[in-house]
C-alpha cells in the first residue's frame, strides 16, 4: 500500500472516531472508595485508561486520587460533602478556602470538569436550605480563580425529588421544593451554563414492582414498550422513562434548556434473598445495554436531540458500605481489578465487540463500521453525511417490526423496495429494512434517536450500496 493511501485511510478512520465521539453521548464511572481493599489510585488510573474510561466522578476531593489523575486526560467530577454545605453557604471565604485546598493544587493538570456541591441533599431536609447559596458561593469563588469557564457547578438530585414520575409526561418536582430550591437552583444552572445532575436507578423501581414492571423493560432489552398515556410516546426502557420524567418536570417549570447528566446509575451483581433482580447476568445486561444505548447516539422521546451523558455506579465493589447486600455489589470490577462481568465501556471497545444475544451483556453491533450488505460495497462519505442501516444481529422479528413502522407510521419512502422497483434487489429483509430505516432517518433530518428502531438499526459514516440501489442523503 502506498504511503498516500495509508495516510488517507488513517485520516478517514480518525474522522470516523472523532465523528462518533462528538456525535454521541459519554460514559463515565463513579469511583467510590468505601472499602479497605482497593488498589492504589495510580493503579486505578491505569485501569481506567486500559478500559477507555475518559470520565470519572469521586465523592470527595481526595488529594491522592487527584494527584494520580494528573496528566491522564481523564475528566474528573469532584464533590463537596454534605456536611460542609452550611459553612459554604454562609460566605465565600469558606468556598475560597475549599478551592484553595482541593482544586488549586491540581487543576488544570488534573482535568477537573465539575464540582458536585453535596449529594442527594434533599434526602436530609436540614441541609436543603444551604444548597443553592453554597452553589452560588462556589461559583463566585471559581470566578475569582478564572476557573468558572472550565469547571461547572451542580448537585446530584435523587429521583425522590419528583412528586410524580409516571407516566413520564406527568413528571413534576415536589411542591415543597419548587419555590425554595428547585427554581433558584435551575435558574443558577441556566445562568452559568451548567447542567442538572440526576441519580437514576431503574433497579429500585423494578425491585419494588416486579409484578408490574417487565425485567426486559428494566434491563433495556427488546420489549414491546410502555405507552405514555399523556403524550403517546412509547418507552422501550425504564431508564429513559425515568429520565423523561425529570425532563417533564423541568419543562413544567419553564427550564427547557437545562440539560441533564445522569450522575449515578447501575445495577447490583449480587443481592439478598428479597432483592429481586440483583445478579451478575442482569447487571451485565443493564450496564452493557445502557453503554450501547449511550454510545450509539440519540436522546429520549422528550429530548431526542440531547446526548445521553451517564456515570455508571460504580467502579469497584465496596466492602465497607452498609445496608443490604446489593450496596456492596455495584462494582464493574473486583478490588483485584478483575471484571465482575465483561461489557464494553468505551466506543472503541463497543466497535470491536459483537453482541451476546442471550443476555444482552455486550454491544449489539459495532458502531460506525460497515454493515453486512449482501454483496454491495461501501464508499467513504466525503462531506460528513451519515446513513442508517439495519442491524443484522437484532434478529428477523425486530427488523420486520422496524420495517413495518418505517414504511407505515414512520412515513418512509418505501416505494423503491417494492417488487420490480429499483431497490427491490437484493430481496432480503435486511436490505429492505436498511433502505426503509435510512429513508426515515433522512426524512427526520438525521436527528439523534431517529436511527434506532429498538436496537434494529445504527448509524454509519460510509455510503451503503446494495445491488444497484444507492441510498439518499437528504429528505428526498
Amino acid at each position: 500500500m502506498s504511503k498516500l493511501k495509508l495516510v488517507s485511510l488513517l485520516c478517514f478512520f480518525l474522522f470516523q472516531s472523532v465523528y462518533s465521539l462528538d456525535d454521541y453521548g459519554s460514559i463515565g464511572v463513579n469511583y467510590g472508595r468505601v472499602a479497605d481493599n482497593l488498589p492504589d489510585p495510580s493503579k486505578v488510573v491505569d485501569l481506567l485508561k486500559s478500559n477507555g474510561i475518559t470520565r470519572v466522578k469521586i465523592f470527595d476531593a481526595d488529594s491522592s486520587v487527584l494527584s494520580a489523575l494528573a496528566g491522564s486526560g481523564i475528566g474528573v467530577t469532584v464533590a463537596m460533602p454534605n456536611q460542609l454545605l452550611s459553612a459554604a453557604a454562609k460566605d465565600e471565604s469558606s468556598t475560597d478556602a475549599w478551592l484553595k485546598s482541593n482544586i488549586v493544587p491540581f487543576h488544570p493538570k488534573t482535568k477537573i470538569e465539575a464540582i458536585a456541591v453535596g449529594n442527594e441533599v434533599f434526602v436530609d431536609p436540614q441541609n436543603t436550605p444551604y444548597l443553592v447559596p453554597a452553589m452560588k458561593n462556589m461559583y463566585n469563588s471559581l470566578q475569582k480563580l478564572n476557573f468558572s469557564s472550565d469547571i461547572k457547578v451542580s448537585s446530584p438530585v435523587a429521583l425522590c425529588a419528583l412528586q410524580s414520575s409516571y407516566p413520564p409526561s406527568s413528571g413534576s418536582f415536589k411542591s415543597d421544593l419548587i419555590e425554595p430550591v428547585m427554581k433558584p437552583m435551575l435558574s443558577f444552572l441556566q445562568q452559568t451554563g451548567s447542567y442538572l445532575m440526576v441519580n437514576s436507578y431503574p433497579f429500585f423501581a423494578y425491585e419494588a414492582n416486579t409484578d408490574t414492571i417487565s425485567l426486559d423493560y428494566a434491563l433495556l432489552r427488546p420489549n414491546q414498550g410502555v405507552k405514555d398515556s399523556g403524550n403517546g410516546n412509547v418507552y422501550k426502557s425504564l431508564f429513559e422513562a425515568q429520565l423523561d420524567a425529570v425532563h417533564a418536570a423541568l419543562d413544567a417549570l419553564q427550564f427547557t434548556d437545562v440539560k441533564v447528566v445522569v450522575s449515578e446509575t447501575g445495577w447490583p451483581s449480587a443481592g439478598g434473598d428479597k432483592e429481586f433482580g440483583a445478579g451478575a447476568d442482569n447487571a451485565a445486561a443493564y450496564n452493557g445495554n445502557l453503554v450501547r444505548r449511550v454510545l450509539t447516539g440519540g436522546g429520549t422521546p422528550l429530548r431526542p436531540n440531547d446526548k445521553l451523558n451517564v456515570f455508571l455506579f460504580a467502579l469497584f465493589n465496596e466492602n465497607q458500605k452498609t445496608g443490604p447486600v446489593s450496596e456492596r455489589n455495584y462494582g464493574l470490577f473486583y478490588p483485584n481489578t478483575n471484571k465482575v462481568y465483561d461489557i464494553p465501556l468505551s466506543l472503541d471497545a463497543l466497535n470491536s465487540t459483537m453482541s451476546d444475544p442471550a443476555n444482552g451483556s455486550k454491544a449489539q453491533v459495532p458502531v460506525a463500521s460497515p454493515p453486512v450488505n449482501d454483496g454491495g460495497d461501501l464508499s467513504p462519505s466525503p462531506n460528513g453525511h451519515t446513513w442508517c442501516v439495519a442491524n443484522a444481529q437484532a434478529g428477523q422479528e425486530k427488523l420486520q417490526t422496524g420495517l413495518d413502522y418505517a414504511c407505515g407510521q414512520g412515513g418512509a419512502d418505501c416505494g423503491p423496495i417494492q417488487s420490480g422497483e429499483a431497490c427491490f434487489d437484493p430481496d432480503t429483509l435486511q436490505a429492505h429494512a436498511s433502505y426503509a430505516f435510512n429513508s426515515y432517518y433522512q426524512k427526520m433530518s438525521r436527528a439523534s434517536g431517529t436511527c434506532d428502531f429498538g436496537g434494529a438499526a445504527y448509524v454509519v459514516t460510509q455510503l451503503p450500496k446494495m445491488g444497484n440501489c444507492e441510498y439518499p442523503t437528504t429528505r428526498g
